[in-house]
């Protein structure tokens, strides 16, 4: 909202009144005007560009910035500002109106500094990205704000606890905005408002923090994520979760020291290192006689009736006997803030007498049927009930319809979901208008879309009076299964944090729609179209373990008669993808992705077939079955070709490249990489198999370029690929790419760039509960400890690592591991164990197939024929020829450079100087121009020593 220049903390003055805009009041006299929020924001517009006309499309776009307004809504607040400011009365002018211009300010402000509050106004230059909007003011809690913030900022840990309806989100949005600054902007709002289960705690907080929930215990993942963290964490509405955010919050508290977590519950969360805050109700006046208007206005309870009776369109003129009534009223609600806004957006309709004449006849009603009840929770049950009593019949059935939304929803989903033969369109478009107008339901814009939610109070009372109905609910989930079928092919890409912000509030509708499909009065035909639907947005949010679990419910309600349809092709593909990465390579996960591809080729799918050879592909890959996983890349690029589209093309381009490049068929891998990377069809992120496939192209792409001596583009590269991946905010992408950067680094000998990128590698993979990356990140590790001297020490940790690999299924770089560990053993001079280990990794390759590494293996072999007692001098010259011919045959420079070095120090130990130094020439010829390496300066040292 624009203010007048200068008046940050200042007070601004015309006629008898005085503005102070940071706390958003005007007095007279010292007695503070009830002005709503609305004519506020008019007058400080207008005071803003005094004796300037101010064009009425200016004042609307001041006053309701990026909404739409009519007109009518402008002309009533100035009506209402001019009223309260007593304008044109006994000749007094503040605001003129030129007609078809607009209006203008002609009264004369004078300005004057005003003292420093306790605490900082709120910083508009701040905005929160991830915190609902603040309150544009706050009546009566500038004391318990102040008093929170201090306990948070010095013991970290407070819950704000009292009754529904009080104010407790209210207060906590408010110090979230006021302590922004302090936490650098870092502030996150959940709401766990419309979990129904207990186990989506932790789950709610991943996904506002962007985290993938895609493991059975994510808490460890959270805690290493937030262990250095300084950021602040509100958990909105606890008290129907406390059992699992109670713990959870503890635990966040004592393993991460820079986390001040604010809570909101209607009871405290009873855990080690909470302080609890009582909120209040308003404070009201005491029963009795006497009390002035004057005095009135000092109570925040009266004060925030009158703002919002005024702001609703009633006129009240605040005389003694007003006064009393409304402080009569205030007293029945026990200075409850909502039941007050209920009750106060009722008097334009009622009259103030007729208002509190018909509050106190229900209450009282109330009070005699609910003694056993609290009194506050009597009191807001008897608001709710009164409320709802005075809607039309009209307005309770949208209402009762509209509870059947979990959370915030559109006004397109009300559209398609509450009408029927009683309720057409046209009666929804007025209802929900009247229902917003009473503060029956809550509009909130999010970017250009207005959203809606009925109070969670009210969906509460709206629910117990209303049996489920099965017609509803059936229009509820069929509505969510045709969003999920339009928003899933946006939703390759990994959503942004503000994205998905406003996308979870549409899956919570989604979890309500399953949960009454697969319940026992549901549908579960619906609820497995539903659940096929999901399972890609699901995935693209990492909520692996939510989509597996939906999976197999929907799996076990298929009937016969439905079994080979599109949706259980659907569902068993998402069932394998998840059980791949949450269970490893288990038989289970072969199975789901085995019968998918079955039904995906028997129903002639190709577009499905595809996708579902990539996800066999990536199996087989993960599994270490090399060979099988070429035979699922090359079937990939059959398919995509027949479809014909460029982007099914480039996939199946990236797939089949990645597998010659682990095949050892260097050239060819090239060129399929080459295509992959930059080629048509490659200018659209996709993490539709669980990563960008491009980027996986890219940095395979690095590795080979390495492979066939051009190691400074190997380089550049590599280092392309892993900022795009980290770019991308999607963990496993990142994590691929690093993989390989830190094999590019090992091969060249950049022990600290590889110690670098692992380190990364391991934080992220840490944060996001990737047990098998973790594991290859603790090999990797001992791979650096042997190339430093640690043998001993890497050669432990490598074969731990080896056992988790095997455990969870993941083979991909067992080779990698196992030549690395020959490595360590032969510096140990435990020849046998390297014989014997190098003999079962080079039959290894030979059965899976990633013969990448077999020119390695043979080199090795050679090196530990060399290293018996009585060394075999014959057989190693064998093994490293072998090693050189396989590697010029593929097109392997980097390989043949090592087993020229090794083939050259044998064959000069043997007096062949002359034949060692041309091998050794040759082998270096293929290399890029300005090629620097660690082999390449092994072998240039061991020409100038020869």
């Amino acid at each position: 909202m624009t203010e007048p220049a200068g008046t940050a903390t200042g007070t601004l003055s015309f006629g008898p009144f005085s503005v102070t805009p940071h706390e958003r009041l005007v007095t007279r006299d010292g007695v503070a005007l009830p002005l709503g929020a609305k004519a506020f924001d008019t007058l400080m517009a207008l005071m803003s560009r005094p004796n300037e006309v101010v064009s009425k499309w200016d004042l609307m776009a001041l006053v309701w910035p990026g909404l739409t307004v009519e007109e009518a809504s402008l002309r009533f607040h100035v009506a209402a500002l001019r009223k309260a400011l007593g304008d044109g009365k006994n000749g007094t002018r503040y605001i003129t109106t030129l007609s078809g211009r607009g209006y203008c300010f002609v009264a004369p402000i004078s300005h004057a500094g005003g003292a420093a509050t306790q605490r900082p106004a709120p910083r508009p230059e701040l905005p929160p990205v991830k915190l609902p909007n603040r309150l544009q003011r706050m009546v009566g809690r500038d004391d318990a704000i102040a008093a929170v913030s201090n306990k948070l900022v010095t013991s970290r840990f407070v819950t704000i606890a009292g009754p529904g309806g009080v104010g407790k989100t209210a207060v906590a949005v408010a110090i979230a905005h006021d302590l922004l600054e302090t936490f650098s902007d870092a502030a996150h709002f959940v709401d766990l408002a419309a979990l129904s289960d207990p186990d989506l705690v932790i789950t709610s907080i991943l996904l506002m923090l962007g985290l993938p929930a895609q493991a059975d215990d994510p808490l460890p993942a959270l805690l290493a994520h937030l262990h250095d963290k300084r950021m602040l964490l509100i958990l909105d509405n606890c008290e129907h979760v406390v059992a699992a955010a109670a713990p959870l919050a503890a635990e966040i508290f004592h393993a991460a020291p820079h986390v001040h977590i604010l809570a909101t519950s209607r009871e405290a969360l009873r855990v080690e290192g909470e302080q609890v805050y009582r909120l209040a109700p308003l404070a009201v006046p005491p029963d009795g006689s006497g009390l002035t208007a004057a005095a009135a206005q000092t109570y925040p309870a009266l004060q925030l009736f009158l703002e919002r009776a005024v702001s609703s369109g009633a006129q009240i003129a605040l005389d003694d006997a007003n006064a009393a009534v409304i402080a009569r009223i205030c007293r029945k609600l026990d200075g409850m803030a909502l039941a007050i806004e209920l009750a106060a957006g009722r008097v334009e309709a009622y009259g103030l007498t007729q208002t509190a004449a018909l509050l106190d006849e229900r209450l009282n009603l109330l009070w005699q049927g609910q003694r056993t009840a609290p009194p506050r929770q009597k009191t807001l049950q008897a608001t709710l009930d009164w409320s709802y009593g005075l809607l039309s019949d009209r307005e309770r059935i949208v209402l009762r319809r509209l509870a059947v939304f979990a959370g915030h929803f559109t006004l397109d989903a009300a559209l398609e979901v509450v009408p029927d033969a009683r309720i057409d369109q046209a009666h929804l478009f007025d209802a929900v208008d009247s229902l917003v107008a009473k503060s029956m339901v809550a509009p909130r814009p999010i970017g250009a879309m207005m959203r809606y939610r009925l109070l969670d109070t009210t969906r509460a009372y709206l629910r117990e009076i209303e049996p489920d109905d099965a017609a509803l609910a059936a229009r509820h989930a069929t509505y969510y299964r045709r969003w999920l079928e339009q928003a899933g092919t946006s939703w390759v890409a990994v959503p942004s944090a503000d994205e998905r912000a406003v996308h979870f509030s549409a899956l919570h509708n989604v979890r309500a729609a399953l949960d009454w499909c697969f319940g026992a009065d549901g549908d579960p035909g619906i609820g497995i179209a539903l659940a096929a639907a999901a399972a890609p947005i699901f995935l693209a949010m990492s909520l692996l373990i939510e989509c597996r679990r939906w999976s197999e419910r929907a799996l076990l309600a298929i009937a016969p008669s439905a079994r080979g349809s599109a949706e259980e092709m659907h569902i068993q593909a998402a069932l394998g993808l998840t059980l791949m990465f949450t269970r490893g390579g288990s038989e289970a996960a072969r199975g789901a992705l085995s019968r998918s591809l079955a039904i995906a080729q028997a129903r002639g799918d190709d577009v499905n077939r595809l996708q579902l050879l990539g996800r066999m592909h990536i199996f087989h890959e993960r599994m270490g079955e090399f060979d099988a996983a070429l035979g699922y890349a090359q079937q990939s690029l059959a398919v995509a070709s027949s479809l014909g589209d460029t982007a099914s093309i480039a996939l199946a381009h990236s797939l089949l490249g990645v597998s010659l490049h682990l095949a050892g068929e260097h050239r060819d891998a090239l060129k399929m990489l080459e295509v992959a990377w930059q080629g048509p069809g490659t200018e659209r992120i996709s993490t539709v198999y669980g990563f960008d496939h491009r980027n996986r192209a890219g940095i395979t792409l690095a590795r080979e370029l390495w492979l066939q001596g051009r190691p400074a583009d190997a380089l550049q590269l590599a280092r392309q690929t892993v900022t795009e991946a980290g770019q991308m905010d999607h963990p496993i992408t990142l994590c691929i790419a690093l993989i390989w950067a830190v094999s590019i680094d090992l091969w060249g000998g950049d022990l600290d760039g590889a110690e670098a990128n692992i380190d990364r590698f391991i934080a992220h993979a840490s944060s996001r509960s990737m047990g098998p990356y973790l594991a290859v990140g603790r090999g990797v590790k001992g791979e650096l400890a042997i190339r430093r001297g640690d043998a001993a020490g890497g050669v432990e940790t490598i074969r731990t690592c080896l056992r988790e690999l095997h455990d969870a299924g993941y083979e991909l770089l067992t080779t990698t591991f196992n030549i690395a560990l020959v490595q360590g053993l032969l510096a140990l001079g435990r020849i046998e164990q390297g014989a014997e280990l190098i003999d079962d990794a080079i039959r290894l390759v030979a059965r899976s197939g990633d013969h990448l590494y077999m020119p390695e293996l043979l080199r090795m072999k050679g090196r530990i024929l060399l290293s018996l007692p009585e060394p075999d001098v014959a057989q190693a010259e064998a093994r490293f020829m072998q090693s050189l011919d396989l590697s010029r045959r593929k097109g392997a420079k980097a390989w043949e450079l090592r087993a020229a070095i090794d083939l050259a120090g044998v064959i000069a130990g043997r007096g062949r100087r002359d034949e060692a130094r041309q091998l050794l020439q040759s082998a270096l010829e293929g290399f890029a121009a300005g090629s620097e390496t660690a082999d390449i300066r092994a072998a240039a040292s061991l020409l100038e020593t020869r």
